[in-house]
C-alpha cells in the first residue's frame, strides 16, 4: 500500500546556491494511463545538479522542481495503457524523458529530469513508460542509479557519432563519473586507455581499473604530448572525454589523432576563456570537436546490454548518503571529496 505523501527534495530558486534546496512532504503523484509509479531506491548526483541552484546551468529550467535526473527503484503501480512495465520491475530513468531515438532536437532538450521535470531526489515518482528502462540485472539500487547521466553520456561519446573500435586509444580526464565510464567502457571494448589525473593514490586505484597509462598533470602540464607519444606510431589518441573544458581542450587538441574525436562533457577546468583554443584548432588538428549532452533511450538499451554482457559495475565512491543527507552530499561532490559516483540510497 503506497501512502498519499512522500519525503522530497525541491530546488525553489537560482539565486541562493545549495540554500535553495528545501525538505519536506509532498503529495505522492497519481498514474495517467501511459505512466509508471516508482518507488526510487536510489540516487546519484551530477555536476549538473550541483550547478542548477547556483544558477549556473545553461539549459532550461522550469522551477521549482524535484532536483536529480538519476534514478532507480521498483515499479509498484502502472497506468492502464502501460505494456512494458508490470509492479515488482526493477527499472532506471531516462535523463531526457523526450529523447528516444537518433539525434537530440529542441523538444527533447526540454524534457529533462531534475531541471524541467520532477527527478528522483523523493521517495516515489510517476514517469511516463518511455521514459524508464528495465534496470541491468547485474546491478543493485545504486549502480543502476548512475547510469542515467554520466553513464549514457560516456556511452554517446563513445558510440553516438563515431563508434570506438578495438585496439583505438581513449583519453579519460579525472576520476569523476563520466571518465570512470568511459574508461571501463573504452577496456571492454579492447581498447587502450590514458588516464589523467592530479592523484598519485587515484593513479593506483585508475590502474586497478584497467588503465594502461596515468599521467599527472600538475607534474606534466604538457600532458597532451606525452599522450600522443605513448600512441601507436605517436598519431594520437582516437576519443578524448574532455571534462576540464577551458582549462584541458588545449592539451586535449595536442594529443588528438586525425580525425578523432573530442568529446566535450563538462567544463570544470578553471582558466581564462581568452587563452584557449579557438575554433579552427579543430581544422589545423584535423578533428571532430563534439558537445554531448547526455543520449537517447536507444543509445541507453545498448549501454545497459552491454553493462549485463561484460558485468561492468560503476564505480561508486565509498561513502553513501541517505535522502535526508542530500544537501551533505551537495556539498561533498562539490568539494570534490569523491571518488567515481556519489550515491543516495532511499529508504
Amino acid at each position: 500500500m503506497v501512502s498519499a505523501m512522500m519525503k522530497q527534495w525541491t530546488v525553489s530558486g537560482t539565486d541562493q546556491g545549495f540554500d535553495g534546496l528545501s525538505f519536506g512532504e509532498a503529495p505522492v503523484p497519481k498514474v495517467g494511463e501511459h505512466e509508471v509509479l516508482v518507488k526510487l531506491q536510489g540516487a546519484s548526483l551530477n555536476y549538473r545538479d550541483l550547478i542548477i541552484p547556483k544558477g549556473m546551468y545553461p539549459f532550461p529550467l522550469d522551477l521549482p522542481v524535484a532536483p536529480g535526473s538519476d534514478g532507480a527503484g521498483e515499479v509498484v503501480e502502472v497506468g492502464s495503457k502501460v505494456t512494458h512495465f508490470k509492479p515488482g520491475d526493477k527499472v532506471v530513468t531516462l535523463f531526457n524523458q523526450g529523447h528516444q531515438f537518433g539525434d537530440i532536437d529542441t523538444h527533447a532538450a526540454k524534457t529533462g529530469l531534475g531541471g524541467v521535470f520532477d527527478g528522483t531526489l523523493r521517495q516515489y515518482g510517476v514517469f511516463n513508460e518511455a521514459g524508464l528502462l528495465h534496470a541491468p540485472k547485474n546491478l543493485n539500487a545504486l549502480e543502476a542509479a548512475t547510469l542515467t547521466c554520466a553513464g549514457l553520456t560516456s556511452w554517446n561519446a563513445l558510440y553516438g557519432l563515431k563508434p570506438l573500435r578495438p585496439g583505438q586509444t581513449v583519453l579519460v580526464q579525472g576520476t569523476g563519473g563520466v571518465s570512470m565510464f568511459a574508461l571501463q567502457f573504452a577496456k571492454a571494448a579492447g581498447a587502450k586507455v590514458i588516464a589523467t589525473t592530479s592523484s598519485d593514490k587515484k593513479a593506483e586505484t585508475l590502474k586497478k581499473l584497467g588503465a594502461d597509462h596515468v599521467l599527472n598533470y600538475k607534474t606534466d602540464p604538457n600532458w597532451g604530448e606525452t599522450a600522443r607519444k605513448l600512441t601507436p606510431d605517436g598519431e594520437g589518441v582516437d576519443h578524448v572525454i574532455e571534462v576540464g573544458g577551458p582549462g584541458t581542450l588545449e592539451q586535449s587538441l595536442k594529443c588528438i589523432k586525425f580525425e578523432g574525436v573530442i568529446s566535450l562533457i563538462g567544463f570544470l577546468g578553471a582558466k581564462d576563456p581568452r587563452g584557449q583554443p579557438g575554433i579552427m584548432d579543430a581544422l589545423s588538428r584535423i578533428c571532430t570537436i563534439r558537445g554531448v549532452y547526455v543520449g537517447s533511450k536507444q543509445l541507453m538499451q545498448d549501454m545497459i546490454r552491454a553493462i549485463e554482457a561484460n558485468n561492468i559495475h560503476p564505480v561508486v565512491d565509498q561513502k553513501v548518503f541517505s535522502l535526508e543527507q542530500t544537501r551533505e552530499a551537495y556539498e561533498y561532490m562539490w568539494a570534490q571529496k569523491h571518488f567515481g559516483k556519489v550515491t543516495i540510497k532511499i529508504d
